[in-house]
C-alpha cells in the first residue's frame, strides 16, 4: 500500500466511538472496543440504532491509534465492533494495531469475505465472533438483508482454514423458535463447526431498529438438540 494511501485511509473519520475498556468482550484478554459506523444490515432486534444509520464517526484510525500508543502494556487486545467493522477498510489500521503488540478480534455479520478473508491470509486476526443471524429461510426476515450466501462463504471458509472462531446468535423467541436454533446448530455441525455455540438472549432497551419489546413466545430450552455445547448469555 502506498503511503499516501495509508495517510488518507487513517485519517478517515469512521469510527462512532470508543469503548476503553473491557473485560467481557474478548474472553480472557483485557480490551478496548473500537465501534465502527455503519452497517450493511438492519436487524429487527439491534439496539445499535445510532451506531447503525451513522454516515461517519466522531474518531479517525489515527485517533484510536493514539490512544492505544498510551495503552501498551496496560491493555493486550483490541476488539472491532460496530456497526459492521468488516465493510471498512482495516487491513492499514490492523497491521499499526499489530506493530504496537495488541492482538485482534473481528465481530461481524460475516457479509465482507473478501476483507476478512484478506484480514486472515495477513495474519492480523486472532479470533472472530460470527454473528449466525438466523436459518437462511428468515435471514431476509430478520436482517432486511439478502446476504446469506455471504455469510455462509466465510462461515466455511473459517471452518477450513481452522480459525480460532465462535458462531453466535441473537434470540428474540418471537423471531427465532427452538426449530430455528436446532435448524442452525445442524447447519453447523454438517459444515463441520465442533466448537460451542453461543446464544444472546435479547434485552430490551429504550429503542432498536425494529421497535422490539420483550418477547411474548416462551422459549423452551429442553426441546433443543444436543448438536453443539450451548452456551447462553
Amino acid at each position: 500500500m502506498s503511503t499516501n494511501r495509508e495517510n488518507n485511509s487513517l485519517s478517515a473519520n469512521v469510527i462512532y466511538d470508543l469503548t476503553s475498556f473491557t473485560h467481557l468482550d474478548y474472553q480472557d484478554h483485557l480490551s478496548c472496543i473500537v465501534w465502527f459506523s455503519g452497517c450493511n444490515m438492519r436487524c429487527d432486534y439491534c439496539y445499535n440504532k445510532d451506531i447503525v444509520f451513522a454516515k461517519d464517526g466522531k474518531f479517525s484510525y489515527r485517533d484510536i491509534l493514539d490512544f492505544l500508543k498510551t495503552r501498551v502494556n496496560l491493555l493486550e487486545a483490541v476488539v472491532l465492533s460496530g456497526g459492521e467493522a468488516s465493510s471498512h477498510e482495516l487491513v492499514p489500521f490492523c497491521l499499526k494495531i499489530k506493530e504496537l503488540g495488541f492482538k485482534i478480534k473481528l465481530d461481524t455479520n460475516g457479509t465482507n469475505f473478501a476483507n476478512v478473508k484478506e484480514l486472515i491470509e495477513l495474519n492480523l486476526l486472532d479470533y472472530i465472533a460470527l454473528d449466525y443471524k438466523a436459518p437462511k429461510a428468515k435471514f431476509t426476515q430478520i436482517t432486511h438483508s439478502n446476504k446469506f450466501d455471504e455469510f455462509s462463504k466465510t462461515l466455511d471458509f473459517l471452518i477450513k482454514q481452522n480459525f480460532d472462531f465462535e458462531a453466535r446468535t441473537t434470540l428474540h423467541s418471537d423471531l427465532l423458535d427452538y426449530n430455528d436454533i436446532n435448524e442452525i446448530m445442524s447447519d453447523l455441525t454438517e459444515r463441520g463447526y465442533a466448537k460451542e455455540y453461543y446464544i444472546q438472549e435479547f434485552v430490551e432497551t429504550d429503542s432498536n431498529i425494529g421497535d422490539l419489546k420483550s418477547p411474548k413466545n416462551a422459549f423452551n430450552k429442553a426441546f433443543l438438540k444436543s448438536d453443539l455445547k450451548i452456551i447462553f448469555r
